[in-house]
């Protein structure tokens, strides 16, 4: 199993990348990394891997795309400028077919322009939305989307998302049917925007979903749903507000038993269960979104991850490679969608969505969200 990656996206430079994806090849031996990027840099990155990392070397390969994305550079112009980037040549790899996924670490919006033009959409899917699962009780976890690629959804728009969070979690996470629910601010039906409401009548409508309804915010985490509906907007505010608490809270605690001798005592009595609380609340091992509705397998890895969290982000390219996901989402959506957007519940007619097909660009930059 090949994984391309653009190695000079992230924060942290081509360090945090290369190392991170060196660990995930030694912890899985089917797999082989392509790395685009600088070639002397990613040369001298692998050539300088820690000793538990060496052995990993045989298997980066280097392929050389000297341009790079900066995280400032607007979807547009990375489309019309970016072709030889290291992020355009790593999702020309996964739509020949050459890697079975992509990687990134680099500006969130030009990802989702370029790789949309690389590789299309399925099932008539006109935006793909972004996702990623955070932890809830009883080491649980629930998807969220999206993310920050539509910061506006239609109500058409939260029934796709719905569909495709549904599918992530029956296929990717092996569960027979996924809980399904809508952020709201209350739980009343009178409760939320208009897009909101109608989303959650259509969503009654569709049969074998096992839609739950709204859900406020504190639901997220209570794991009683396994997917979590809204927009863009929301949704990149509620994760960003999620890490900050889990990185504020693990940090209180450790603070809290570093406070006093008797505290440091009960600290030290207490360290194996601390350890297990901040690698379970961590958002380093969630890290990994996944692009969904491209017609082929892109993760996006937070910028600010470090080796560590960008090995998450290609375990989770992992992940969806081996339960063939877009295949999943093609079929499944399918035979679902058009009697979504062929309702017509206020008057309005809907032409249905345009198709984005590999080559076509349909990039709204009021539509990206840099995370």
């Amino acid at each position: 199993m090949r994984i391309a990656i653009d190695a000079m996206g992230g924060d942290l430079g081509p360090r945090a990348t290369v190392q991170g994806a060196a660990s995930a090849v030694i912890q899985d031996p089917r797999l082989e990394i392509r790395l685009f990027g600088v070639r002397r840099t990613l040369e001298d990155e692998i050539s300088c891997l820690p000793r538990r990392l060496a052995a990993a070397g045989s298997r980066l390969e280097v392929v050389d795309a000297p341009r790079v994305i900066d995280q400032g550079v607007r979807p547009s112009d990375a489309l019309r400028h970016g072709q030889d980037s290291s992020m355009a040549r790593m999702l020309a790899c996964v739509a020949s077919g050459e890697a079975a996924a992509g990687v990134s670490a680099g500006n969130t919006g030009a990802l989702m322009a370029l790789a949309r033009r690389a590789l299309g959409t399925v099932a008539g899917i006109p935006r793909p939305a972004i996702s990623t699962a955070i932890p809830t009780r009883q080491q649980g976890r629930c998807y969220l989307l999206d993310l920050g690629a539509n910061v506006e959804a239609s109500a058409e728009r939260l029934v796709d998302f719905a569909l495709m969070g549904e599918l992530m979690a029956r296929h990717v996470d092996g569960l027979a049917a996924p809980r399904v629910a809508l952020l709201n601010v209350g739980l009343e039906g009178t409760k939320g925007t208009a897009s909101v409401r109608e989303a959650d009548a259509r969503l009654r409508e569709l049969p074998h979903l096992a839609y739950q309804g709204f859900v406020e915010g504190d639901g997220i985490f209570s794991g009683r749903v396994d997917v979590v509906v809204c927009d863009g907007f929301v949704g990149n505010a509620v994760l960003k507000a999620s890490e900050g608490l889990a990185r504020m809270l693990v940090e209180r605690v450790q603070t809290t038993f570093e406070a006093h001798w008797s505290s440091r005592l009960v600290g030290a009595l207490a360290r194996p269960a601390l350890r297990r609380l901040r690698s379970e609340l961590d958002p380093v091992r969630y890290n990994g979104a996944s692009l969904l509705g491209l017609a082929g397998i892109v993760v996006k890895s937070h910028g600010s991850a470090d080796a560590t969290g960008f090995h998450y982000a290609v375990q989770r390219a992992v992940q969806e490679v081996s339960r063939d996901l877009p295949r999943h989402l093609a079929a499944e959506l399918v035979p679902r969608r058009p009697a979504i957007d062929s309702v017509d519940r206020g008057g309005r007619t809907d032409s249905g969505p345009r198709v984005l097909a590999p080559g076509s660009a349909g990039d709204d930059e009021s539509q990206q969200e840099h995370r």
